[in-house]
């Protein structure tokens, strides 16, 4: 009979091709000698998409954490300088740090909380993005239009947190409120200057565009 034979547990995962000790080329020409696992599968091993799923989240929320703590420490240090009646006698030594320091201090969970809703959104964007691709081989039209309507409504929706939750963490630098009464004091506030809002929002967009330009030809 056709057999496979496997190596020793602590032998180096050679494959070899041919066997040398019994008749076994003779008898199944097609028989190979391949190297599989040392010591079986284990938990390890049975979990493994689970474990990479939860590290491509944590890759996620984490990056949102620190993009989050910057925008705040941003917010702090021009809210320090905005809100001083007397300048510059009534601003900080060293505002950045100062900022940084009560973002740090004061903030953390709202920004980790901000952070995990837009990490929860980007996985999902993730997960429809995997299945789009499993699916290109399959002639199902009704699961692709699906599929395309639900990429399309989880864009707009992280493109909407996104916004909602930068003005969210300039609320939090300013006054000094959660995440959740921030967000809606932000979208309160933006509805009710809305064509203002959008015209300072594309203007800073554009003057941040020049900065990077500078920057990177500078060094350049």
């Amino acid at each position: 009979r056709c057999w496979r034979s496997t190596p020793r547990p602590r032998a180096p995962a050679v494959l070899f091709q041919t066997f040398n000790t019994s008749n076994v080329t003779k008898l199944c020409p097609d028989a190979q000698c391949l190297f599989a696992l040392y010591g079986g599968e284990t938990t390890y091993h049975k979990y493994l998409i689970v474990l990479q799923f939860f590290n491509l989240f944590m890759f996620f929320w984490l990056a949102n954490f620190v993009i989050a703590l910057g925008q705040v420490t941003l917010a702090g240090a021009f809210a320090s300088y905005y809100w001083a009646f007397k300048k510059p006698d009534d601003l900080p030594a060293f505002p950045l740090f100062s900022a940084f320091g009560r973002a740090l201090r004061y903030h953390t969970g709202s920004l980790a909380f901000g952070s995990l809703i837009l990490a929860i959104v980007q996985v999902i964007r993730v997960t429809l993005e995997y299945l789009d691709h499993r699916l290109k081989a399959a002639d199902n039209k009704f699961a692709k239009f699906l599929l395309s309507c639900l990429k399309c409504c989880f864009w707009c929706l992280e493109k909407f947190i996104k916004f909602l939750n930068r003005n969210a963490y300039i609320m939090i630098a300013v006054y000094g409120t959660n995440f959740c009464t921030s967000a809606r004091n932000a979208f309160f506030l933006l509805m009710r200057n809305i064509i203002r809002v959008a015209v300072l929002d594309k203007v800073t967009d554009f003057l941040f565009f020049l900065g990077k330009l500078l920057i990177v030809g500078s060094v350049g």
